[in-house]
């Protein structure tokens, strides 16, 4: 597609399945090697889930947050560790949590996923310490070449 300045952009691929299941493999296998129990969620572009996976042994709510956190870092295109300062009272996006009617979670663990400087999905883990969950996630996305 060339533009009104003549460039040429070069479609991006999409990320896949078979990309969603190997950052689900990579998180959990970083999980794991931590002793943690956790749940992990990948979404595509368009905020559609491709591969999910709570461990047997994890909270129950962890399949829940995880899929929160990837849509936020998605939507946000941010990981959900840089937000958390941006939601407390008096910071710009204090209100932004309740405000909209959708599932936003200000916590660590979720990454939006790029490929060519594009976005193209996001991964959230749930289960574990924040901190442990943005690691995992964090793990997963180098796995991701």
């Amino acid at each position: 597609m060339s533009s009104a300045t003549g460039t040429t952009r070069t479609a991006v691929a999409p990320l896949t399945t078979e990309d969603a299941e190997l950052l689900v493999a990579a998180a959990t296998a970083a999980a794991e090697a931590a002793g943690a129990t956790v749940s992990v969620t990948v979404l595509d572009a368009g905020g559609h889930l491709l591969a999910f996976r709570r461990d047997d042994r994890a909270v129950l709510i962890s399949g829940e947050t995880s899929t929160r956190k990837a849509f936020t870092a998605l939507q946000l295109n941010a990981p959900t560790a840089d937000l958390v300062a941006a939601v407390q009272p008096g910071a710009p996006f204090h209100t932004l949590p309740t405000a909209l009617d959708r599932p936003l979670l200000f916590i660590a663990g979720g990454l939006p996923v790029h490929r060519d400087g594009r976005l193209i999905g996001a991964i959230g883990v749930g289960g574990g310490a924040p901190e442990q969950d943005h690691g995992f996630a964090a793990t997963a996305l180098e796995a991701l070449v």
